[in-house]
């Protein structure tokens, strides 16, 4: 889980960046970015937490498999799903609850039974081995753009 932890604090460090923003990078700027990976890590937290672990079933997924395999997201393939798309304008008072809300869900994945899952739209069922994997593939790929966007900066 250290991974995770090492990774939100990565993400805090980019704050001074927030709006920082360039277009050839991404149509999004930094605290886009910011937002919206804390709110996939709380979220899919939250449905590994909820998840039954008898419906667990693992099932091939070529897609995951070459993803998991690079150990990288492409960009520009995939949509976030409406519910992880943050809100504008953002406050430093909700970024700071954003985080606690992210770290308190990291923290709890720590004590969950192997077989909790969470259900990806093109990747399938993730067990929770899985599922942390891909919190971290996830917040590096978000990582790697604010760094591009931070790097374009004059």
């Amino acid at each position: 889980m250290e991974t995770l932890h090492r990774l939100l604090v990565q993400l805090e460090h980019k704050m001074p960046y927030r709006e920082a923003a360039n277009v050839k990078v991404s149509e999004r700027e930094v605290a886009w970015h910011i937002a919206h990976s804390l709110k996939v890590i709380y979220q899919i937290s939250g449905a590994i937490q909820h998840s039954d672990p008898q419906q667990y079933r693992w099932q091939f997924n070529k897609t995951r498999s070459i993803v998991f395999l690079m150990n990288q997201i492409p960009r520009g393939k995939a949509k976030s799903p409406q519910s992880v798309i943050p809100s504008e304008d953002m406050t430093p008072t909700e970024f700071e609850q954003e985080f606690e809300k992210a770290k308190a869900a990291v923290l709890a994945l720590d004590h969950l039974d192997a077989k909790k899952f969470f259900k990806h739209p093109i990747f399938g069922m993730l067990d929770l081995k899985r599922s942390k994997k891909f919190i971290a593939l996830h917040t590096q790929h978000h990582l790697k753009i604010i760094d591009d966007i931070i790097k374009s900066i004059p």
